[in-house]
Parts: structure tokens; C-alpha cells; sequence
């Protein structure tokens, strides 16, 4: 992956960022997991947890097609070291207030560099069976291409 075919995305996903057969025992358990993978990719501050959690509490960031995005208040940025993107796939799914999530997009952002990544997220999500590749994805080969933007698509950074 080069930044030429992926501007970017690279600096914000580490392929160490993407796991891809998790469990989590519940919701609370999966912003957890997501909020930890940010913190080991040195993206966050461990306060930055509380604050997806906060998120949570006042607004669901369920956004559908199997998907959360879990992010902190805006109180939060403060803990934001860089901008970071983490892709967590629990196979089993979550109950997410209802609804069956199976994959967390975590996102740490001090700025707009992940706007392009989750302005692809979108198109992926309109797309069922996009949305249904990212849900199956067993490689983080499968995620980034993905998560690419393509021109095609009618987005280009």
C-alpha cells in the first residue's frame, strides 16, 4: 500500500490496526476494545476512553450495515495525541442498543484527516454488498482496499 494509491490512509490505519476476530461481551466491552487499540498505537491518551464512552451515553454511533463508530465528545480532543483510525471485526457480533454490530471503526482525530477515510466508509456502508465484504473481511488486505478511496466512486481526495 503506497500513499499514491491510498493517500493517507496509511498514516491513519496501521495494518496493526485492523483485528479481525474478536469477541466483546457487550457494548460497553467493544468501545473498550476499540478505545485500547487506539492507545496502543500511541493515537490517544487513556482518558480518551471515557470520552467514546460519553459519546455512547448521549448519542448511539451505530450508523447501520453491521457498523459503529465509536469516537469521542468533542471535550475528548484534548486526549487526542494524532489522528487515528482502528478497525475491530467481532465476528459473533454486539447487541449495540438493539441492533447487531460487527465491526468498530474507532476513530482519534485532533483534525480533518480522516474525513477522506470515513467519507469512503460511507460508500462502502451504501453499498450491501460492500458493506457485507467489510463484515466477512478475514485480512486487513480485504479492509484497506475497502477503505480506499476510488475514483470510481464518485470521491477522490
Amino acid at each position: 500500500m503506497t500513499e499514491e494509491t491510498a493517500p493517507g490512509l496509511s498514516a491513519l490505519l496501521a495494518e496493526s490496526s485492523i483485528r479481525l476476530d474478536l469477541t466483546a461481551t457487550d457494548q460497553e466491552d467493544a468501545i473498550r476494545q476499540t478505545g485500547a487499540a487506539l492507545l496502543e498505537v500511541d493515537a490517544i491518551d487513556v482518558a480518551y476512553i471515557d470520552a467514546m464512552l460519553e459519546r455512547e451515553k448521549s448519542i448511539s454511533t451505530f450508523v447501520g450495515e453491521g457498523v459503529a463508530i465509536p469516537h469521542g465528545t468533542l471535550a475528548g480532543k484534548d486526549s487526542v495525541k494524532k489522528d487515528a483510525i482502528v478497525v475491530l471485526r467481532f465476528p459473533d457480533g454486539v447487541d449495540w442498543d438493539g441492533n447487531d454490530v460487527r465491526v468498530c471503526v474507532g476513530i482519534a482525530a485532533r483534525g480533518n484527516g480522516h474525513i477522506a477515510l470515513l467519507s469512503q466508509l460511507a460508500i462502502v456502508l451504501l453499498d450491501p454488498d460492500k458493506a457485507a465484504v467489510l463484515r466477512a473481511a478475514t485480512t486487513s488486505a480485504e479492509v484497506y482496499e475497502l477503505l480506499k478511496p476510488d475514483p470510481q466512486d464518485g470521491y477522490s481526495p
